[in-house]
């Protein structure tokens, strides 16, 4: 099983509209537009309100950001997988990281769905390297077959 440092957070600012500048303890920082995860998934309809969407903390010691008066928590890893397909560099790796997010997989899981490497996953996963056309293409076969995380 390949291991791979788990997302922290260190820092969340709520920004104008439905937007959060989140800061992780790597050092990176990214700004992550909310509008369609508010409309999306009704748990977090709540925060479609200003005032409650300013309302957010870092939670578990920075393993999620939580608004803790409407009891709405969202982990660190879906909040970074989240950030890195809105600042993909290309179509392919957007169609990977959603994919990912779409099924909640693990490395592992996606990397015997895939038929690849964690090792891959994790690169890709991070942007470190770019995802190629036939990985996206697997992607999104696989979901067209309706087949599941092992």
């Amino acid at each position: 099983m390949a291991s791979m440092k788990r997302p922290r957070l260190r820092g969340v600012q709520p920004r104008s509209g439905s937007s959060l500048e989140l800061t992780f303890t790597n050092g990176q920082r990214y700004t992550l537009e909310m509008s369609d995860a508010l409309k999306n998934h009704p748990g977090l309809a709540p925060l479609a309100k200003r005032k409650a969407f300013e309302g957010v903390v870092l939670g578990d010691g920075g393993w999620s950001v939580e608004w803790p008066d409407l009891d709405i928590q969202i982990g660190a890893d879906t909040l970074l997988l989240d950030a890195l397909a809105q600042a993909a560099p290309d179509e392919n790796t957007r169609i990977f990281i959603q994919w990912r997010l779409r099924h909640r997989m693990t490395l592992e899981q996606a990397a015997d769905a895939l038929g690849v490497s964690a090792r891959s996953i994790s690169r890709y996963s991070s942007g470190r390297e770019v995802v190629p056309r036939t990985l996206a293409l697997a992607c999104l076969g696989w979901e067209s077959l309706g087949q599941r995380a092992a």
